[in-house]
């Protein structure tokens, strides 16, 4: 199959866009369960693009069930170098508002430990430099497409991920808001520290649908308020990702493509040999 080096992943309706040709749909099981759903192939603006439904077509998983290890590996296997995560936020700032984007530039991770946070372990022992969490390059590059749109968009931001499903109470926003975070959702940890561990450039265009709950002039957050403020951004998102796939260069000059040279702590040659297969995808030329 032909190297694709473009990933999105958001829901379902990105992909039903105009201007998408040559479509076609993959299955791809990985070593650590299937993905999401099946991956939808196609060009756009003379690009190769790959599509996953983060939460399946349907939205049949919620934010702790998706596999995200899977989601990673499968745009990994298909040559893909860098994504671009399209998702839905809370604003936990006066100055955000319902229906703006923001491009963060950083992660707090509040969810539980329930996910599987890291491709590693059991044998091999591997710490990532996380201190920039998006890539700077592509994220820098998505916000100017986002501009080109004419939608109200913010640079940069602290992007709190908690555990969901339910949304925050009260006393959680209100003290969300004093440690300085600006957006909040449920799936931005671990799809990003997973994408760095699989040396791939990760980028996040967040739609901002609410205000949280901590905002008293506003009503309370709801999923009827979530999915009319999306789906009204919807337009937005495949407009910012038509501008976007033309600027993005075939070369690569951050230091996401080489996040494991200095990462991997174990001792080559105590690696099992059977994860040494099986993590060939992710290590292989560093073990070689």
């Amino acid at each position: 199959m032909e190297k694709v080096r473009i990933g999105i992943i958001g829901g379902s309706g990105l992909y039903q866009m105009k201007g998408l040709t040559d479509i076609e749909e993959v299955k791809i099981s990985t070593p650590f369960g299937d993905p999401s759903d099946a991956i939808v192939i196609g060009t756009l603006e003379g690009e190769r693009v790959a599509f996953l439904p983060r939460h399946g077509r349907g939205h049949r998983f919620m934010p702790s069930e998706v596999n995200y290890r899977a989601n990673i590996w499968a745009l990994k296997s298909l040559g893909v170098e860098r994504i671009i995560s399209v998702t839905a936020c809370g604003s936990m700032k006066e100055e955000i508002a319902p229906r703006d984007i923001v491009i963060p530039d950083q992660l707090f991770d509040n969810t539980k430990g329930k996910r599987a946070y890291t491709f590693f372990g059991e044998g091999i022992v591997v710490h990532i430099s996380f201190a920039e969490p998006f890539c700077p390059e592509l994220s820098e590059l998505l916000y100017q497409a986002v501009k080109k749109t004419g939608a109200r968009v913010h640079r940069g931001g602290t992007f709190i991920t908690i555990e969901g499903p339910r949304f925050s109470t009260k006393g959680e926003s209100r003290i969300y808001r004093q440690w300085g975070v600006d957006i909040i959702g449920m799936t931005a940890v671990p799809e990003a520290q997973l994408a760095r561990e699989a040396e791939i450039c990760y980028a996040a265009m967040a739609h901002v649908t609410d205000y949280d709950v901590w905002h008293e002039s506003e009503e309370p957050v709801t999923v009827e308020m979530v999915i009319k403020n999306l789906l009204a951004n919807l337009k937005v998102a495949q407009e910012a990702l038509r501008y976007l796939i033309p600027t993005i260069p075939k070369e690569r000059h951050c230091t996401c493509g080489r996040a494991l040279a200095d990462a991997i702590i174990t001792q080559r040659d105590m690696i099992p040999p059977e994860l040494k297969e099986k993590l060939d995808l992710l290590i292989g030329k560093y073990l070689k």
